[in-house]
Protein backbone atom coordinates (compact mmCIF):
# COMPACT_ATOMS: atom_id res chain seq x y z
CA UNK A 1 0.00 0.00 0.00
CA UNK A 2 1.43 3.68 -0.67
CA UNK A 3 2.05 5.91 1.83
CA UNK A 4 -1.01 7.95 0.56
CA UNK A 5 -3.56 5.20 0.08
CA UNK A 6 -5.69 4.46 3.23
CA UNK A 7 -7.01 1.26 5.02
CA UNK A 8 -11.03 0.88 3.87
CA UNK A 9 -12.45 2.24 7.06
CA UNK A 10 -9.50 4.12 8.35
CA UNK A 11 -10.46 7.96 9.18
CA UNK A 12 -8.81 10.39 6.82
CA UNK A 13 -6.02 11.80 8.37
CA UNK A 14 -6.61 15.25 10.45
CA UNK A 15 -5.18 18.33 9.46
CA UNK A 16 -2.90 20.46 11.64
CA UNK A 17 -4.90 22.51 13.90
CA UNK A 18 -5.92 26.33 13.46
CA UNK A 19 -3.92 27.41 17.05
CA UNK A 20 -1.15 29.26 16.03
CA UNK A 21 2.67 28.97 18.03
CA UNK A 22 2.85 32.58 19.60
CA UNK A 23 6.68 33.11 19.28
CA UNK A 24 9.50 35.69 19.39
CA UNK A 25 13.42 35.66 19.82
CA UNK A 26 14.99 36.03 23.65
CA UNK A 27 11.79 35.18 25.62
CA UNK A 28 11.81 34.14 29.11
CA UNK A 29 9.40 31.24 28.70
CA UNK A 30 7.86 29.10 25.86
CA UNK A 31 4.94 26.88 27.24
CA UNK A 32 4.87 24.28 25.22
CA UNK A 33 0.91 22.37 25.76
CA UNK A 34 0.53 18.49 24.92
CA UNK A 35 -1.79 19.24 21.68
CA UNK A 36 -5.15 22.03 21.09
CA UNK A 37 -8.29 20.51 22.10
CA UNK A 38 -11.72 21.24 20.21
CA UNK A 39 -12.53 24.52 22.05
CA UNK A 40 -8.73 25.83 21.79
CA UNK A 41 -9.00 24.71 17.70
CA UNK A 42 -12.18 26.60 17.38
CA UNK A 43 -11.22 29.61 19.06
CA UNK A 44 -7.72 29.75 17.47
CA UNK A 45 -6.17 30.33 21.06
CA UNK A 46 -4.06 28.30 23.46
CA UNK A 47 -5.68 26.88 26.65
CA UNK A 48 -9.12 28.61 25.47
CA UNK A 49 -11.40 25.77 27.35
CA UNK A 50 -12.90 27.86 30.36
CA UNK A 51 -12.07 24.98 32.57
CA UNK A 52 -8.53 25.35 31.65
CA UNK A 53 -6.27 26.69 34.50
CA UNK A 54 -3.33 27.78 32.34
CA UNK A 55 -3.79 31.61 32.12
CA UNK A 56 -5.17 31.82 35.80
CA UNK A 57 -2.02 29.89 36.77
CA UNK A 58 0.11 32.34 35.19
CA UNK A 59 -1.32 34.83 36.63
CA UNK A 60 -1.27 33.73 39.99
CA UNK A 61 2.17 32.63 39.76
CA UNK A 62 3.59 36.36 38.64
CA UNK A 63 4.00 35.22 34.92
CA UNK A 64 1.97 37.87 34.64
CA UNK A 65 0.90 41.39 35.36
CA UNK A 66 -2.46 40.58 35.03
CA UNK A 67 -5.16 37.90 33.92
CA UNK A 68 -5.06 37.18 29.89
CA UNK A 69 -7.76 36.25 27.92
CA UNK A 70 -6.81 33.35 25.94
CA UNK A 71 -8.22 35.61 22.77
CA UNK A 72 -5.43 37.91 23.88
CA UNK A 73 -2.48 35.44 23.46
CA UNK A 74 -0.22 37.33 21.33
CA UNK A 75 -0.47 40.24 24.38
CA UNK A 76 2.02 37.70 26.73
CA UNK A 77 5.05 38.34 24.33
CA UNK A 78 5.26 41.52 26.10
CA UNK A 79 5.43 39.84 29.39
CA UNK A 80 8.44 37.74 27.84
CA UNK A 81 5.99 34.92 27.31
CA UNK A 82 5.77 32.51 24.02
CA UNK A 83 3.11 29.05 23.54
CA UNK A 84 3.15 26.20 21.42
CA UNK A 85 2.37 22.70 21.28
CA UNK A 86 3.76 19.67 21.30
CA UNK A 87 1.54 17.76 18.79
CA UNK A 88 -0.51 20.32 16.01
CA UNK A 89 -3.45 17.90 16.04
CA UNK A 90 -6.51 18.95 17.41
CA UNK A 91 -8.07 16.00 19.21
CA UNK A 92 -10.84 15.79 22.09
CA UNK A 93 -8.20 15.12 24.69
CA UNK A 94 -4.35 13.93 24.86
CA UNK A 95 -5.37 9.87 24.83
CA UNK A 96 -6.22 10.50 21.57
CA UNK A 97 -3.09 11.05 20.11
CA UNK A 98 -0.67 8.28 18.79
CA UNK A 99 2.87 8.33 18.89
CA UNK A 100 3.01 9.08 15.06
CA UNK A 101 1.45 12.85 16.22
CA UNK A 102 4.58 13.83 17.69
CA UNK A 103 6.75 13.02 15.00
CA UNK A 104 9.64 15.85 14.59
CA UNK A 105 8.20 17.47 17.59
CA UNK A 106 11.87 17.27 19.24
CA UNK A 107 13.34 18.49 16.19
CA UNK A 108 11.15 21.61 15.95
CA UNK A 109 11.54 22.19 19.62
CA UNK A 110 15.19 22.18 19.48
CA UNK A 111 15.22 24.28 15.99
CA UNK A 112 12.89 26.74 18.41
CA UNK A 113 15.48 27.00 21.06
CA UNK A 114 18.26 27.24 18.75
CA UNK A 115 16.81 30.04 16.56
CA UNK A 116 14.73 32.09 19.27
CA UNK A 117 16.75 31.67 22.79
CA UNK A 118 13.94 31.40 25.47
CA UNK A 119 16.07 30.73 28.44
CA UNK A 120 12.89 27.70 29.31
CA UNK A 121 10.68 25.59 27.55
CA UNK A 122 7.70 24.18 30.21
CA UNK A 123 5.51 21.85 29.15
CA UNK A 124 1.86 22.25 30.41
CA UNK A 125 1.99 18.24 31.49
CA UNK A 126 4.01 14.90 31.81
CA UNK A 127 2.74 13.89 28.61
CA UNK A 128 3.96 17.17 26.22
CA UNK A 129 7.94 15.61 27.52
CA UNK A 130 6.95 12.34 26.83
CA UNK A 131 5.78 12.47 23.55
CA UNK A 132 8.48 14.65 22.71
CA UNK A 133 11.30 12.65 23.76
CA UNK A 134 10.19 9.59 24.81
CA UNK A 135 10.78 9.62 27.97
CA UNK A 136 8.96 9.24 31.06
CA UNK A 137 9.59 12.61 33.35
CA UNK A 138 9.36 13.70 36.72
CA UNK A 139 7.28 17.17 37.33
CA UNK A 140 10.56 20.40 37.52
CA UNK A 141 13.76 21.10 35.91
CA UNK A 142 14.93 18.14 33.68
CA UNK A 143 18.17 17.25 32.63
CA UNK A 144 18.05 17.40 29.46
CA UNK A 145 18.92 20.68 27.57
CA UNK A 146 17.83 22.16 23.58
CA UNK A 147 20.96 24.23 23.19
CA UNK A 148 21.13 26.41 26.14
CA UNK A 149 17.30 26.47 26.80
CA UNK A 150 16.46 24.67 30.34
CA UNK A 151 13.78 22.66 29.96
CA UNK A 152 10.86 22.16 32.85
CA UNK A 153 7.58 19.62 33.09
CA UNK A 154 4.33 21.51 35.07
CA UNK A 155 1.75 19.35 35.91
CA UNK A 156 -1.14 19.66 33.15
CA UNK A 157 -3.81 22.58 33.46
CA UNK A 158 -6.35 20.55 31.74
CA UNK A 159 -9.78 19.97 33.10
CA UNK A 160 -9.04 16.30 32.98
CA UNK A 161 -6.63 16.11 35.19
CA UNK A 162 -8.87 17.88 38.01
CA UNK A 163 -7.13 15.16 40.05
CA UNK A 164 -4.19 17.39 40.78
CA UNK A 165 -5.37 20.18 43.27
CA UNK A 166 -4.72 23.79 41.90
CA UNK A 167 -2.40 24.73 44.99
CA UNK A 168 -0.42 22.07 44.02
CA UNK A 169 -0.75 23.28 40.10
CA UNK A 170 0.51 26.50 41.54
CA UNK A 171 3.45 25.22 43.58
CA UNK A 172 4.73 24.01 40.75
CA UNK A 173 4.24 27.30 38.25
CA UNK A 174 5.34 29.19 41.09
CA UNK A 175 8.94 26.65 41.27
CA UNK A 176 9.42 27.56 37.09
CA UNK A 177 8.77 30.91 37.85
CA UNK A 178 11.20 31.32 40.82
CA UNK A 179 14.00 29.69 38.31
CA UNK A 180 13.27 32.06 35.53
CA UNK A 181 15.08 35.44 36.20
CA UNK A 182 18.01 33.38 37.10
CA UNK A 183 18.11 31.35 34.22
CA UNK A 184 17.86 35.06 32.20
CA UNK A 185 20.58 36.71 33.69
CA UNK A 186 23.05 33.34 32.59
CA UNK A 187 21.76 33.32 29.10
CA UNK A 188 21.88 37.35 28.62
CA UNK A 189 24.96 37.36 26.26
CA UNK A 190 27.46 40.48 27.92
Amino acid sequence: MSGRARRAGAPPPAAASAVPDVLGPGLSVVFCGINPGFVSDAAKAHFANPRNDFWRLLEAAGFTSRLYEPAEQFEVLREGIGLTNAAPRTTRGSGDLRRADFAGAADRLEELALELRPAWIAFVGKEAYRGTFNERPELGVQGRRLGETQLFVLPSTSPANAAVPWEERLRWFRKLRESVPKARQVTREP
